[in-house]
């Protein structure tokens, strides 16, 4: 349950320390055998940070969600690494040999009524990473006489040595954020603070069984970029946020994690997430995106791919272009219909918003820009259906509705609605559809693993 109360309040504070040393408590409490049993189980691939020292064009990206629905409010963390290979901007014959690049550290918060801040240094230096885990954090100011963390730190150590930054991995969230005034049309609060536990319960495949890539197994490999991946789709989150003057307590309430990396975002995109329903006995999560992104031969070709991934009591709905049928239609703003299907089911989702959104900031050849629009009050319902052989539609397996859904398009142009079919052709759709096990196969040859698997 979520609790919004002023700042002011000498109660508040008091419940806010005793909230703090619950949620610290807790923290404590993740890093137990039982626990970290329990999230190996549905640990995905990519959880780690992809970058491989090398200076080619780079970004990674990492989306953390929660949704307080008695408030009917949400916040995403949104971090995002550029060019790590390079500490600061190159210029000279290190710009002509190696082109234009722009390194920088970016953290955008989006919270309710689609307020933002956004925090930005443009070095890389003050930002760490684990290559095998869910687990980063940046530093753009630090304490007197500290130096920058370069890995998890326990609660109390983190704020005496970090003034202004962030860290995170799959159980545990902190951080203290300012926005530098580089949205001047947009509307900003001055700062955020927060601290939350999580409990993850899905990762991206069914209970119990081995986790999958969302952008199946060549997603190891340079190929088709940017990639994507969701490391959790839904979890419990406990703790408290400090949204500029209003602080908001919270307790089991749904959260959400996922990742891109590569070259660069798509040429064009869209998104609809969302793990707040009603009309289910059950816990639901959906993720559907689609996107036009580049391929690696012919130069300069595209494709455009869309899925959708819906999570409901243990079992995965997953339907993918290799191995079924994805259709969208898209409009610039304001509405997003998508429907797949495979051989076993099919799926519809319509959404829609009547506000403006936000526009938010996606790594593009340019660097960090404006080019993405968002929101959290999204209209949404979603169906599942069986599937006879014959592809009739057959019994109703999931009808739910939500007034939360988190929206997204980016990229362009957006002239006109976005209508696709798509549906890989042999014999990409084959060799992408294999059920290849990489960490297994990898786990004889560690030297060999690339970064992030």
């Amino acid at each position: 349950m979520a609790l919004e109360c002023s700042v002011f309040a000498s109660h508040s504070s008091m419940k806010s320390g005793l909230r703090s040393l619950a949620v610290r408590s807790s923290h404590t409490a993740v890093s137990t055998t039982a626990s970290q049993t329990s999230h190996t189980a549905i640990r995905t691939p990519h959880s780690g940070y992809h970058f491989d020292g090398s200076s080619r064009r780079f970004m990674e990206g990492w989306y953390f969600k929660v949704a307080l629905p008695d408030e009917k409010q949400s916040f995403a963390w949104m971090y995002s690494i550029e060019d790590p290979a390079f500490s600061e901007s190159p210029s000279g014959i290190k710009e002509l040999v190696k082109g234009p690049r722009f390194p920088g550290m970016g953290a955008q918060v989006l919270g309710p009524n689609d307020e933002y801040l956004f925090q930005f240094q443009d070095t890389t230096r003050k930002f760490w990473a684990s290559p095998t885990e869910l687990a980063l954090g940046g530093t753009f100011a630090s304490k007197k006489g500290s130096s920058p963390p370069r890995s998890l730190l326990p609660s109390q150590e983190f704020d005496t040595r970090v003034e202004e930054g962030f860290q995170v991995d799959a159980f545990w969230h902190q951080g203290f954020l300012r926005d530098n005034g580089r949205s001047p049309k947009l509307n900003t609060v001055d700062s955020v603070r927060w601290e939350y536990s999580t409990r993850p319960l899905y990762g991206w495949g069914n209970s119990g069984s081995g986790q999958k890539a969302t952008a199946g197994w060549l997603a190891a490999f340079p190929v088709f970029e940017p990639h994507w991946q969701i490391c959790m789709a839904h979890g419990l989150s406990t703790g408290w946020i400090q949204w500029g003057e209003k602080r908001y307590e919270f307790e089991d309430v749904p959260s959400y994690v996922e990742k891109n990396w590569g070259g660069t975002f798509p040429e064009k995109w869209f998104w609809v997430q969302c793990n707040v329903f009603e009309g289910s006995s059950g816990d639901v999560a959906l993720t559907s995106g689609g996107g036009k992104r580049g391929l690696p031969f012919p130069p300069g070709s595209f494709e455009e791919v869309a899925m959708v991934g819906v999570h409901h009591a243990g079992k995965f709905y997953e339907f993918v272009p290799w191995a079924g049928e994805v259709e969208w239609e898209i409009t610039p703003w304001g509405s997003w219909k998508i429907a797949a299907s495979t051989i076993e089911y099919e799926v519809l989702l319509e959404a829609t918003t009547d506000t403006p959104g936000t526009v938010l900031r996606a790594p593009t050849r340019d660097g960090l820009v404006p080019i993405c629009q968002d929101t959290f009050d999204g209209k949404l319902k979603l169906q599942i259906w069986e599937r006879s052989v014959n592809g009739v539609r057959g019994k109703l397996v999931l009808d739910v509705t939500s007034e939360m859904a988190a929206l997204e398009v980016g990229g362009g142009p957006w002239y006109t609605t976005w209508k696709k079919k798509s549906r890989m052709a042999e014999p990409l759709r084959s060799l992408v559809g294999l059920q290849l096990d990489l960490e297994s196969i990898f786990s004889s040859v560690p030297a060999l693993k690339p970064p992030g698997l």
